[in-house]
């Protein structure tokens, strides 16, 4: 072996040494699948590589949803509970580090990427007969709520754009759609529907801005398009009518949408036809719908099992929806489009959500 082969051969070897080092972080990536079990009192943890239950978390009465400070350490858990508080917890002792009054009772909350802000969204402030929103904003530092910025009527499901400059949110019965500048913490812009917004999810572009909202309307079986730009509605899409035959379960015929990590695809939930719906991006075009599980009655036919909330691995290659009528977190292969596993859990599984750890 002469002199320039055995250079090669170092150089080769260190490269691949190199290239094994710089994978090391992507391979001891961890991730976990939290959901929250909003008939019980339960969070349920699931491990993707097995697909199964591997801690529970007790003690909240009505957990509403499961969202992470960006390093992992805290759980931020707002709930159906009568104190009207955000819990945060410690990830790993689950000791209560503060809980931290809100405005009312709370629905859906979101942590911006920088880790700076939780922001929840309030369904009922009890402060008049009608069920008058806010979102109340969180310092995750201090932990105390710096601003709440009320709305007409209560929210349902907010999404953050990846530059943490804006927030969406679903309103129901006021039946619109309310985006929040969160550097001003004031009120951007609103659509206004003929019905109520339910489950939404953000488009961002390559520079986190905001491009599309595809938000849900209680009363479509399909999804609106909203451009961020143009500020207002500028599509309807509208599910297949195959499958169908389910009728809806718990609230609202479109519940449960959201854009893979990768954003190649987006998933929504069907009621009336118990399925999940997959549209390729940018395009918004039909890719085809997986089924899932159903709700076993003696002596009458089966009822669609109420598919609530998704939420997808970091790496897409796994989606996770959970269905309120049977206890159970469905695991589906993006790519093939199959189910590969079905998850027991709690009490109405609804908001479910995706922890990644370092």
């Amino acid at each position: 072996m002469n002199l320039t082969t055995v250079k090669s051969y170092l150089f080769l070897r260190h490269l691949s040494i190199l290239w094994i080092l710089l994978a090391m972080p992507l391979a001891a990536e961890t991730a976990r699948i939290y959901v929250t079990n909003r008939g019980g009192t339960t969070i349920d943890v699931i491990d993707p590589k097995t697909n199964k239950v591997v801690h529970v978390i007790k003690g909240f009465v009505s957990p509403e949803v499961a969202r992470f400070s960006p390093d992992g350490n805290r759980i931020y858990i707002p709930s159906r509970s009568d104190e009207n508080v955000l819990t945060v917890m410690d990830r790993k002792s689950e000791k209560i580090i503060k809980k931290v009054p809100l405005s009312g009772w709370a629905n859906d909350a979101a942590v911006t990427k920088d880790g700076r802000l939780v922001l929840v969204c309030i369904r009922n402030t009890g402060t008049t007969a009608e069920d008058i929103g806010a979102l109340d904003i969180i310092d995750a530092t201090s932990l105390e709520k710096i601003k709440s910025i009320p709305t007409k009527r209560g929210l349902h499901d907010i999404a953050v754009t990846r530059d943490g400059k804006y927030a969406a949110v679903g309103s129901p019965p006021a039946r619109s759609l309310i985006v929040f500048d969160l550097q001003r913490m004031e009120i951007a812009w609103e659509v206004q529907y003929d019905q109520g917004v339910q489950p939404l999810d953000i488009e961002s572009g390559p520079d986190g801005s905001g491009r599309r909202i595809f938000a849900q309307l209680n009363q479509t079986n399909g999804f609106s398009v909203v451009d961020f730009a143009k500020r207002q509605e500028v599509a309807r899409i509208k599910h297949p009518d195959e499958p169908t035959g389910f009728g809806p379960a718990c609230e609202g015929i479109s519940h449960g949408i959201g854009i893979s990590p990768d954003g190649k695809t987006v998933w929504a939930n069907s009621r009336p036809a118990n399925s999940v719906f997959v549209y390729s991006l940018p395009e918004i075009k039909l890719l085809g719908h997986v089924s899932l599980p159903e709700v076993q009655v003696p002596g009458k036919p089966n009822r669609g099992g109420g598919p609530a909330w998704i939420t997808f691995t970091p790496d897409s290659k796994t989606v996770y929806v959970s269905t309120c009528g049977t206890k159970s977190v469905t695991a589906i292969d993006v790519k093939t489009m199959k189910e590969v596993a079905r998850i027991p859990v709690g009490e109405v599984p609804d908001r479910i959500s995706t922890l990644v750890l370092p």
